[in-house]
C-alpha cells in the first residue's frame, strides 16, 4: 500500500465530505477511494469513519489520524519544494485571493508590476466575495477586509477602509441632503446586496431598513445608479473613491458611520516561508498601502 497516496485520498474524502465526492474530485472510481480508505483502516486496526446513509463522520481515532496526515503531507510538500529550489530562489506558482472589486482595482495592478519584476513566478488570482479557508484550500495569500479571528494565520495590515453613504449632487440638490438617519429612512435608495445584512444598513448606533428603489449585486452598478440620480447608496470607500474624486458623488452622514475596518494580507505562517511568497509580500505590502491611502484620502474621517 502506498501510504502517502492513501493519506492524500483520505484528506480529500474529509474535504469533499463523502467517498463519491472525493472520487469525482480526484477523477478516480468510487471503488478505488473506498478501497484505499479500507486499506488504511485495516493497516491501522481501527475505524476512521462512522458511516451512515447520509453522512461520513470521523471517529475519535480518525480525527487524530487525519490531523497527523495533514502534518505529514505538509512536511513532504515542503521537502519537495525545498529540493526543487523554491526556498533558494523566488520561483514557482502562487495562488492569491481577494474580494472582487478590491482585487480588480488595487491588487491586480500590483500583481502586474510584480510579474514584470519576477519573471520566474506565476500567479493565479482568485477574486471572490466569500471567505476562503487558507488551511483547507490551496491558497498562498489572501487579502482580507475586516477584523480577523484569532488563528494560526499571519496577518500584515495594509490599511483601513470604511462604509460611505453617498448620492449625486443633482439628487441632493433636488431632494435635500439627509442630516440624520431618520431623514435617510424616507429617501429612495440603491441597495448593494453584499453590504446589506438582513435588509438593513448598519450604522454606528443603529441599523435602518432603507427604502429600496433598486437592488443590485455589484458595487459598480450601485455607484452608477447613484450617479444617475436613482437614489442614495452605501458602499465601501475605495469603491466610491473615483466617483467622489470626480465630483459625481457626494458623501453624506459621515459622522454616523461605523468604525473603520482593517485590510490585511494573510498567509498561513509556514515555518520556512518560500521565497516566492516572501518576495510577493515584500513587494505587494507597501504598494497596496499606498494605493489604499490614495483611494481613501478623498474622504474625511468621521470624528
Amino acid at each position: 500500500m502506498d501510504r502517502l497516496e492513501a493519506m492524500s485520498i483520505l484528506l480529500t474524502v474529509v474535504e469533499a465530505g463523502s467517498l463519491s465526492a472525493a472520487g469525482r474530485r480526484l477523477g478516480v472510481p468510487l471503488a478505488t477511494v473506498s478501497r484505499k480508505v479500507a486499506d488504511l483502516e485495516l493497516h491501522l486496526g481501527t475505524r476512521l469513519f462512522n458511516r451512515t446513509s447520509r453522512r461520513l463522520t470521523p471517529t475519535d481515532a480518525g480525527v487524530t489520524y487525519i490531523a497527523a496526515c495533514r502534518r505529514i503531507l505538509d512536511n513532504v510538500d515542503e521537502a519537495e519544494r525545498a529540493a526543487a529550489g523554491e526556498f533558494a530562489t523566488p520561483k514557482g506558482a502562487l495562488v492569491v485571493t481577494a474580494p472582487i472589486a478590491f482585487g480588480r482595482l488595487h491588487l491586480l495592478p500590483v500583481i502586474a508590476e510584480f510579474l514584470n519584476a519576477y519573471r520566474e513566478i506565476d500567479i493565479r488570482l482568485v477574486m471572490v466575495d466569500r471567505w476562503i479557508d487558507l488551511l483547507e484550500d490551496p491558497v498562498d495569500v489572501a487579502l482580507r477586509i475586516g477584523a480577523l479571528a484569532d488563528s494560526a494565520l499571519v496577518a500584515i495590515r495594509v490599511g483601513t477602509i470604511r462604509h460611505v453613504t453617498c448620492a449625486s449632487p443633482a439628487y441632493l440638490a433636488e431632494h435635500g441632503t439627509p442630516r440624520t438617519l431618520e431623514d435617510l429612512r424616507n429617501r429612495p435608495c440603491v441597495v448593494f446586496q453584499a453590504l446589506t445584512t438582513g435588509g438593513q444598513w448598519k450604522f454606528s448606533e443603529e441599523s435602518i431598513t432603507p427604502r429600496t428603489r433598486l437592488t443590485v449585486d455589484t458595487a459598480e452598478a450601485a455607484i452608477d445608479a447613484a450617479v444617475a440620480g436613482v437614489g442614495i447608496t452605501r458602499v465601501l470607500c475605495y469603491q466610491a473613491a473615483a466617483a467622489v474624486r470626480a465630483g459625481d458623488l457626494k458623501v453624506i452622514l459621515e459622522d454616523v458611520e461605523p468604525p473603520v475596518m482593517p485590510v490585511s494580507l494573510v498567509h498561513t505562517g509556514e515555518r520556512l516561508l518560500p521565497l516566492k511568497l516572501r518576495a510577493f509580500l515584500d513587494f505587494a505590502t507597501p504598494r497596496v498601502k499606498v494605493r489604499l491611502s490614495e483611494a481613501t484620502c478623498v474622504f474625511r474621517q468621521p470624528t
